[in-house]
């Protein structure tokens, strides 16, 4: 594909400073179950090419689903028309810095193929789960979902670049809905599809697989006798699986420099971040260390180079509590004058790349759970995303979790329904307590991140440890 595109960019005949192909391919595949009975069995597939020109410092798109000279040749014409109307309303230039020559390969990590599984076994473990789950007559539903895609990249520019990327990503999540006459409680695998990664079949069938489908049946109905979660303000704790969301949300959407500069505003909301905020705003508490890494080995949004050719680095964002860069394109840094990472990404081969979130993770400390919970006289531990609301400048939220326990005396003690949360989101994240160490690390993902115009949903990770937050307002669900 390669050497194709690299001939099909050697004809093309417009007058720009520099030109790149993006071709993508991608096959997905969608099985779900409910209540034991088969629900959904779909592929799809796409392709097609993207074009992108930059004509006097303006850029340029352009998209076509055939990959043919003839094609590829008019999404070229029209991009560069693109860029030419685009100058009598340029913001800012974006120099040929912009798109530094690269040459490169990246694959996704696996160990069991996607094709270890024929479909109908995938439906059987399906099934399975469902039936798993139903642990007494009390639970009134139960889901069972499995989607797997491979994806393609290949990527070419007339300065140069030649760029191949291939990555597996496989989600999978269970559920059980419990009822006891007005009181209904869902209790999830770590939150709706939280379980997304990069690699094959042994992120879904894995060893404690029938243990923890077991245990989220058994939760469920637990829930149904729990008490509702105290209306108080204590000392709050938070499992990787909840960090997710008060990462991505929090932290990832308001630190994407087109937010800030204002071009999501119409759409998304910006930020509550100025760009001279960068070097100097304290963010949260010293213990506070957050990370861009694409780097990561299974996590879903790692990848060797973005969708404008950069590679991809580990970089600090948050340093010690204080906010160091932004997630921003070489275009948005030249812009905005602050610096980002590579994080250019697009959603599929008919859209273009944007500033986007990749694998944003908070760093370990050094306490093990018994230690972190160890020194709480009262607390509340809260697990898995239910719901959430957060403003459109990333600074008031209130996120609701599937599962909470009691702390007392250094314990978990029973457990509570309902549980909420609020806050604001640098005074939330200055009372950052206590860090988990690399035992309390986990990483999970989520195949719906969106954002742009038109709309772009795509994959991101988070990974974190445990995390201690103090005096923070919890509530149940009547408050």
């Amino acid at each position: 594909m390669i050497t194709k595109l690299t001939h099909l960019l050697s004809t093309l005949d417009i007058p720009a400073d520099w030109v790149g192909l993006r071709a993508t391919r991608e096959a997905s595949t969608h099985r779900s179950a409910r209540d034991g009975m088969p629900e959904t069995n779909g592929t799809s597939s796409t392709s097609g090419v993207m074009v992108e020109v930059l004509v006097q410092g303006q850029i340029g798109y352009a998209a076509t689903n055939l990959l043919s000279a003839q094609s590829v040749r008019a999404a070229a014409e029209a991009a560069y028309q693109h860029a030419i109307a685009a100058k009598d309303w340029a913001i800012h230039p974006t120099p040929l810095s912009a798109r530094p020559p690269v040459v490169g390969q990246y694959h996704s990590p696996r160990v069991k193929p996607f094709d270890v599984l024929s479909p109908g076994e995938i439906n059987d473990v399906l099934i399975n789960i469902c039936h798993t789950l139903k642990r007494s007559d009390a639970i009134v539903q139960t889901t069972a979902t499995a989607i797997t895609t491979e994806t393609e990249s290949w990527f070419v520019s007339s300065n140069g670049s030649e760029v191949y990327q291939n990555f597996l990503r496989i989600g999978t999540d269970y559920a059980a809905t419990a009822q006891a006459g007005a009181i209904v409680q869902r209790r999830s695998n770590n939150g709706f599809l939280a379980h997304c990664y990069q690699g094959g079949m042994e992120y879904f069938i894995t060893p404690h697989l029938w243990d923890r489908v077991q245990q989220v049946g058994e939760q469920a109905v637990e829930l149904l006798s729990a008490e509702e979660c105290p209306t108080e303000t204590t000392t709050l704790v938070l499992s990787p699986d909840q960090m997710l969301l008060q990462i991505h949300e929090s932290i990832g959407h308001p630190l994407e420099l087109d937010r800030i500069l204002g071009d999501e505003r119409n759409y998304a909301g910006g930020s509550f971040v100025k760009l001279q905020d960068f070097g100097t705003l304290v963010y949260g508490s010293p213990l506070m260390n957050i990370t861009f890494d694409p780097t990561v080995s299974g996590e879903l949004a790692s990848y060797g180079f973005d969708d404008t050719g950069a590679p991809a680095t580990r970089e600090y964002l948050i340093q010690n509590g204080v906010l160091q860069r932004g997630l921003g394109s070489l275009e948005s840094q030249g812009r905005s004058g602050v610096a980002g990472v590579a994080c250019t990404r697009a959603a599929s081969w008919n859209r273009p790349p944007i500033d986007r979130m990749a694998n944003l993770n908070l760093e370990p400390g050094d306490c093990s759970f018994n230690d972190l919970i160890g020194s709480i006289d009262r607390g509340v531990y809260m697990e898995a995303n239910r719901s959430w609301s957060i403003d459109d400048q990333r600074h008031k939220f209130q996120f609701s979790c599937e599962y909470a326990k009691l702390i007392e005396n250094g314990k978990l003690g029973k457990t509570l329904r309902n549980p909420n949360y609020r806050g604001i989101t640098p005074q939330f994240w200055s009372s950052l307590a206590a860090v988990g160490d690399r035992s309390t690390w986990q990483m999970y993902g989520t195949p719906f991140c969106g954002k742009g115009e038109p709309n772009q949903c795509i994959w991101v990770g988070h990974g974190s440890p445990v995390a201690r937050f103090a005096n923070v307002e919890v509530f149940g669900g009547g408050a």
